[in-house]
């Protein structure tokens, strides 16, 4: 008998999905603003855009590598400023170069800051790596305040990206425009990003952040490859910043704090660092709930902490873990079986978080007695009644909620047991 050799290439289907989510992604890229034209909708894609390629870069630390870096921002601002600076030098000087080279010379200005400083951070992971990010960061957020030859001081650095040599008749002055140039980046820095994690360099980063003593033991140095993460994060950050840049026609010192670097790591986080596509999803989460909360209320930042705690309490997974976790139960045909639990817990979750919502909201505005506007119905801040409401919702909605979630658990369960038994869930 002769054994029967076993095929390693994948089945044809895999690689016309694998194109097709691409493909489906850069279609919706190029339709968006011919369905939300408006001003504040391209603005509040523009920025999306940005925060995607801000959050991948930062996943090539947290997600590929296992580096938790608190002072991501700096590349983010760095490469900002060099984008500014190029963009003047191109005017003064008169330099052929068009706008959409600009994010280029971004991610030089973020990788030469990764370059000179890298080596020495990657020496160590772990806390010690987390301790020197942060202080990097306040170091040179510091710094920019006091450079004023380099960084401007607390106005910045200002340009005019119309200034530019035009590139197929674009000024570049339409947002419209300065959103299919962010579109293009995204699309670009996305792919080599991916492109990137599988290769021999993404494989044995993820191997580093795993067991980098076993990385050493079969002839790898984590060091070494802790540095070259770095610098290529430090790269793809510097985009993002020369796409800020342009954006908004300045840099300053807020493009290096540490409310940057804070933003950065809820969007990978609470995407999720264990698919690629999760720091997309948080991206698009955090900036969206940013442009909406922060006319709403001004504690924000505060519901961000919540979210972020809740996710790491209930879900480390992020949205992509809990989205990849019903794969299995698609693919075995088991999923419906728990989506009536889902429907029966969704209003008192709500309840929950309505209540959650009113009571931070009369705390924070009880001191002005502003008016409290929850989904239509108006609360008075200082009203007995206000307060009864948001204990009775909270404390409700937790009880019953709790309830409604123990079902889910009987519900995954059984529909897991089946999955397993077909062979769709390891």
């Amino acid at each position: 008998m002769t054994a029967k050799p076993i095929s390693t290439s994948k089945p044809a289907g895999d690689g016309l999905r694998f194109y097709g989510v691409w493909l489906i992604g850069i279609a919706a890229l190029i339709v968006l603003p011919l369905i939300f034209s408006s001003g504040g909708s391209l603005t509040s894609f523009s920025l999306i855009g940005i925060a995607i390629v801000f959050a991948l870069s930062y996943n090539i630390l947290l997600g590929q590598t296992g580096l938790l870096s608190f002072g991501h921002a700096v590349h983010y601002g760095l490469g900002g400023f060099a984008a500014c600076h190029m963009m003047n030098a191109v005017v003064s000087h008169g330099w052929p170069i068009p706008l959409p080279f600009i994010p280029l010379f971004g991610g030089i200005g973020g990788l030469v800051f990764a370059i000179i400083i890298g080596w020495v951070m990657t020496k160590r992971a772990g806390t010690v790596f987390a301790m020197i990010s942060l202080g990097i960061g306040e170091l040179v957020a510091s710094s920019s305040l006091i450079l004023r030859s380099v960084f401007g001081g607390e106005a910045g650095i200002t340009t005019d990206r119309t200034a530019l040599p035009k590139m197929f008749g674009w000024s570049f002055g339409p947002q419209v425009q300065v959103y299919y140039l962010i579109a293009f980046w995204l699309v670009l820095s996305a792919i080599a990003m991916y492109a990137l994690t599988r290769t021999p360099l993404g494989r044995i980063s993820n191997a580093v952040r795993d067991n980098p003593e076993r990385v050493q033991f079969i002839g790898y140095d984590p060091h070494v490859v802790r540095y070259l993460a770095y610098c290529f994060a430090g790269f793809f950050a510097g985009v993002a910043g020369g796409l800020t840049a342009i954006n908004f026609e300045i840099a300053n010192s807020a493009l290096l704090g540490a409310i940057q670097s804070g933003l950065v790591l809820f969007s990978t986080f609470i995407g999720g660092i264990a698919y690629f596509f999760g720091p997309i999803l948080g991206a698009i989460l955090v900036t969206y709930l940013q442009l909406g909360l922060t006319g709403l209320t001004s504690v924000w930042q505060l519901y961000f902490g919540i979210i972020f705690i809740g996710i790491v309490m209930f879900a480390p997974g992020g949205i992509a873990g809990l989205l990849m976790m019903h794969r299995p139960l698609v693919r075995a045909g088991t999923l419906w079986t728990v989506i009536p639990s889902y429907l029966v817990a969704v209003v008192p979750t709500l309840a929950l978080a309505c209540g959650v919502i009113l009571t931070i909201e009369t705390v924070a505005r009880y001191s002005g007695g502003d008016p409290i506007n929850l989904f239509g119905i108006p609360f008075n801040a200082k009203s007995p009644v206000t307060w009864i409401s948001a204990a009775v919702l909270v404390v409700g909605g937790a009880f019953v909620a709790r309830l409604s979630w123990r079902r889910i658990a009987d519900a995954w369960d059984r529909a897991a047991t089946v999955a397993r038994d077909r062979g769709y869930l390891a």
